[in-house]
């Protein structure tokens, strides 16, 4: 015996589709099926986010913001 969880597709018709299985030999099989439904993700929804423009003119052209430039030579 043999357990297997997969995912089914049932038809507009009722009939299911099952996804084929390379590790069963062809013939005939007993088989149970319990069926829980599977949740469809919701797609979230595309939002825009509302992000503020900041004005960066006011700072010098040759501004730099190398950690040698920012601390002494202690290192602060």
């Amino acid at each position: 015996m043999k357990t297997i969880e997969t995912v089914i597709t049932v038809l507009p018709d009722g009939s299911i589709q099952v996804p084929p299985r390379t590790d069963l030999p062809p013939g005939a099989h007993r088989a149970v099926i319990v069926l829980e439904s599977v949740a469809q993700p919701t797609p979230a929804p595309n939002t825009l986010l509302k992000l503020k423009m900041l004005d960066w003119s006011g700072w010098p052209a040759d501004s730099t913001y190398r950690r040698e430039d920012l601390y002494g030579e202690d290192g602060r």
